[in-house]
């Protein structure tokens, strides 16, 4: 049995930055786009897992150096509040930023373990002691930022850095677009990329009074599970699926193949559980930038969709939001899947000047039945999956899942 090692974490200081240039007056109030406006005031957030020059070898002053590197952290965020004037501000209502200034905020901790013990076998109760926003008093005194950050000490001099972003205003490319331009501010770049705010004149926000874009998955108790497909068994899994198929020039996609299996094997895992098959449904998350007509700048933040801009694009919104209600009016048997794939996207591009990412993960609190994929560092692909506690004891054991999935493998050699 392999031994879950026990981390503690102690919280070093806590701290308001502050943007290093003051907002215009004429860029105080921000409009977000109509789906932005729907989109559900809440944190996502992702972990950055950065090795020393040596796993479990301490480098010479671990602290200094932590310091050092905090510092250029906290600097360069403040630099790109700057940019991303939006994230300084605050939520006044579901449509409207007031970009008072008020900052984003950076917690500094520190670890009682070297990195390596965590890699070896990733745990998510332990996780949670690297996010800012599972400490109270954080968010007591962070006063509802949109942007906290949190910098961890390991023994070994290893780090990490937790983000957590407001998904009311980024998705997972908008994060990418803040990493980016942060990374190269805390790297000295003289000229990092700034961010298109177009969201509000592609959609703007309307009044839709009773309605919430928000999907409602929650169940009573549910966990998390990592399930990593290498590179070798996702071409086992392709080639079972062509064949199955029996099409000529069908190339199923990685994402395509893995998800299907982890969708196939929950809905074995339910009908294990009630003895009887009940319908499902899934919701896949896509980055549409690139995809609309003409293609929007990778740097646009806001959540967007190619059939809701324009003129058009309220009255398909409800037509949309209705067609759902129905459906789950008409079929409450049903059992929905949410997924986001953040497959391409270059998360271990990550550098804030001291090396590339070990490892990266996002932690979901909120909702059951949502799958994540993102890639591994080997080319493989890296499911983390959460479900009622129940059904996740069947899935983890599933015989054809664990076919082409490792559960929970080491991130270290």
């Amino acid at each position: 049995m392999t031994q879950i090692i026990m981390m503690k974490s102690e919280i070093i200081s806590r701290t308001c930055i502050k943007p290093s240039s003051p907002t215009p007056p004429d860029l105080r109030t921000f409009k977000l786009s109509l789906l932005d406006q729907l989109s559900p005031a809440i944190h996502g957030n992702m972990t950055f897992f950065f090795p020393s020059a040596v796993f479990d070898v301490a480098v010479a002053d671990p602290d200094s150096e932590f310091a050092r590197k905090s510092q250029l952290l906290q600097k360069s965020m403040s630099e790109t509040l700057t940019r991303f004037y939006p994230l300084a501000g605050s939520l006044v209502d579901a449509a409207t930023i007031d970009c008072n200034d008020d900052g984003g905020f950076f917690v500094e901790a520190r670890c009682s373990s070297p990195l390596s013990d965590f890699l070896r076998k990733p745990n998510w109760e332990t996780l949670d002691l690297l996010l800012p926003t599972t400490d109270p008093e954080t968010m007591e005194l962070s006063k509802g930022s949109m942007w906290l950050m949190k910098f961890t000490m390991f023994t070994c001099g290893g780090t990490a850095v937790s983000v957590s972003l407001t998904h009311k205003i980024a998705d997972m490319a908008g994060l990418l677009t803040l990493l980016r331009s942060w990374t190269e501010a805390c790297r000295g770049s003289t000229q990092p990329v700034f961010p298109d705010f177009i969201g509000a004149s592609i959609l703007p926000p309307r009044e839709i009074p009773g309605m919430s874009g928000s999907l409602d998955i929650a169940g009573e108790k549910f966990i998390a599970r990592r399930f990593v497909f290498s590179a070798s068994k996702i071409v086992e899994l392709k080639e079972k699926v062509t064949s199955m198929i029996g099409q000529e020039k069908y190339y199923p996609s990685r994402v395509e193949v893995v998800l299907a299996l982890l969708w196939k094997s929950a809905v074995s895992v339910v009908k294990s559980k009630t003895g009887t098959f009940k319908p499902t449904a899934l919701f896949q998350a896509v980055n549409l930038r690139p995809r609309m007509e003409p293609p929007l700048p990778e740097t646009a933040f806001g959540n967007f969709a190619n059939k809701f801009k324009g003129e058009g694009g309220f009255p398909a919104i409800i037509e949309a939001l209705k067609e759902r209600g129905e459906i789950f009016k008409n079929r409450k048997d049903l059992v929905m899947y949410k997924c986001s794939s953040w497959c391409k996207f270059p998360l271990f591009e990550t550098d804030f000047g001291w090396g590339k990412p070990a490892w990266m993960t996002s932690v979901n609190k909120l909702v059951s039945n949502t799958i994540s994929l993102m890639d591994t560092s080997s080319g493989g692909v890296e499911a983390l999956v959460t479900l009622d506690e129940e059904e996740m004891a069947l899935f983890e054991r599933h015989e054809e899942l664990l076919e082409f999935a490792s559960v929970n493998p080491s991130i270290v050699d």
